[in-house]
C-alpha cells in the first residue's frame, strides 16, 4: 500500500510524532530514549524560545494507517541572517528501513522548504546547535549520550540514496581519566594562573551561580567561543534563561568550573553531567509513575561509571593561554572522587583541531562520528 504523509495538527498526532523514535528503538540497548513532555515542549510556542524566530512543519508517514516515519522541517531565521543563506533544516527524522518511506518524507520537507522561499536543505539538525545534530555514521555499538543522536546503520544508505552530500562531521571522544592530574597539565595550569592572572571560581548550585552572574555572563563566553562554528545562532536573552533553567537543574556543580581573569570577566567555562542513558532507558520516555526516580538517582549519585563532558568553552583571546589546562586540573580530582571510569565528549567538529587537541593528550579513543548533509532545494 502507498505511503500517506500527514502534517501534524492534533494533540494525538503530536504525541505520535514525539513518541515515534522511542517505539522504533524499543529494546535497543544503545539508544537513549527521549522524554515525551520535553519533546512536546520543543514544538510549543512559549516553551521553546527558538520558536520566537523559527518556523517549522511536522510530518508523519503512514502505511496501512500505521506510523512508519517522521520528519521536522525547520527554518531558523536568525541563523539564516547570520550565515546569509536560505537554509531549511530538518531533524527528528526517523523511519523504518524502507526507501519509499524516507524519500516520501524528504520530498514533503523539500516542498515545504521551497514554499517558504528556501534554497538549500541541511540535516539532520535541530532548531539550534543546542539540539541534537548529525546522523550517526560510526559507533552504532556505543551507548548514546542523552544529548546525542542515535540511529540504525541503515539510515546512512537512505541519505546517500536520496542524493545528499556530506557537509560536516563531528567526532566524540571517550577519555579514561588519569589517577591524578598529569604533571605537565598541572605545570601548565600553574603557569597560566600566574602569567595570565586567572583564577578558578566554584559555585555550589544554580541559585549561587545566578546570584554571582545575574546577567548570565557565562553565555557571553559561549557566544565568543562558538560564533564561528557550524550553524551557530547567537542566543537571545530568552534562550539564555531557558537553558539556564533547563540544564542547570541537571548539573552536579562539582563539575562546573568557571575561570575568571583579574577584571572579574569569565574567560573559560567547563561543565558536564552524569551520563543519564541507563536512567532514561529505565524511565522509558516518561517521568511518571517512576521515571523521575531513576533520573534523580542518577543525577544525585556520588559514584558513577560514565560522565558526559558537555562543553569546554574558552574566549578566543585566551585560547592560546592554556586556560583549558586549568579546567582539566580542577576537574580530574573530581572524576577520581566519583570513581568515573569514562568521560565522554559531546560532538566536536572534526575540523576543530584546537578542541580535539585538548583531549588527545589523555588515554582516549574516538568512538563515534556524526554527519550533517546538504542538498540544494
Amino acid at each position: 500500500m502507498s505511503i500517506e504523509i500527514r502534517r501534524v495538527q492534533t494533540k494525538r498526532e503530536m504525541r505520535e510524532f514525539v513518541g515515534f523514535a522511542n517505539k522504533l528503538y524499543n529494546g535497543n540497548k544503545y539508544y537513549c530514549p527521549t522524554l515525551d513532555y520535553d519533546e512536546i515542549n520543543t514544538f510549543t510556542k512559549g516553551k521553546n524560545p527558538a520558536l520566537d524566530f523559527s518556523e517549522f512543519g511536522l510530518f508523519l508517514a503512514y502505511r496501512d494507517n500505521k506510523a512508519v516515519g517522521r520528519i521536522a522541517a525547520i527554518i531558523n531565521h536568525k541563523a539564516n541572517e547570520v550565515w546569509q543563506c536560505k537554509k531549511m533544516r530538518f531533524g527528528w527524522f526517523d523511519f523504518i528501513d524502507d526507501l519509499e518511506v524516507s524519500h516520501a518524507l524528504l520530498d514533503t520537507a523539500r516542498v515545504w522548504g521551497r514554499e517558504h522561499g528556501m534554497t538549500e536543505m541541511n540535516g539532520p539538525v535541530g532548531f539550534t546547535d543546542m539540539d541534537k545534530e548529525g546522523l550517526l555514521v560510526d559507533g552504532y555499538a556505543e551507548m548514546a549520550a542523552m544529548p546525542e543522536q542515535y540511529n540504525f546503520p541503515y539510515y546512512e544508505k537512505h541519505f546517500t540514496d536520496y542524493g545528499f552530500e556530506k557537509d560536516v562531521d563531528w567526532i566524540a571522544i571517550q577519555i579514561t581519566p588519569p589517577n591524578a592530574v598529569p604533571e605537565r597539565w598541572q605545570r601548565m595550569a600553574d603557569i597560566v594562573q600566574r602569567r595570565s592572572h586567572l583564577r578558578i571560581i566554584k559555585v555550589k548550585n544554580s541559585k549561587e551561580l545566578l546570584q554571582r552572574y545575574p546577567n548570565m555572563e557565562y553565555f557571553e563566553v559561549l557566544s565568543d567561543a562558538y560564533s564561528k562554528l557550524y550553524n551557530y545562532q547567537p542566543l537571545t536573552k530568552e534562550q539564555m534563561r531557558f537553558y539556564s533553567e533547563y540544564y542547570f537543574g541537571l548539573l552536579n556543580f562539582d563539575f562546573v568550573t568557571i575561570i575568571e581573569n583579574d577584571k572579574n570577566e569569565i574567560v573559560a567555562l567547563g561543565l558536564g553531567m552524569p551520563d543519564l542513558t541507563i536512567a532514561m532507558q529505565k524511565a522509558g520516555g516518561t517521568l511518571f509513575p517512576f521515571g523521575w526516580y531513576h533520573l534523580i538517582k542518577a543525577l544525585k549519585a556520588k559514584k558513577m561509571d560514565a560522565f558526559d563532558l558537555l562543553l569546554i568553552a574558552v574566549r578566543p583571546d585566551y585560547q592560546e593561554h592554556g586556560a583549558h589546562a586549568l579546567i582539566f586540573a580542577e576537574q580530574i580530582p573530581w572524576f577520581n572522587k566519583y570513581g568515573i571510569k569514562r568521560v565522554e565528549t559531546t560532538n566536536i567538529l572534526e575540523a576543530n583541531s584546537k578542541n580535539i587537541a585538548n583531549f588527545t593528550g589523555f588515554d582516549h579513543r574516538i568512538h563515534k562520528r556524526h554527519r550533517a548533509y546538504k542538498m540544494a532545494l
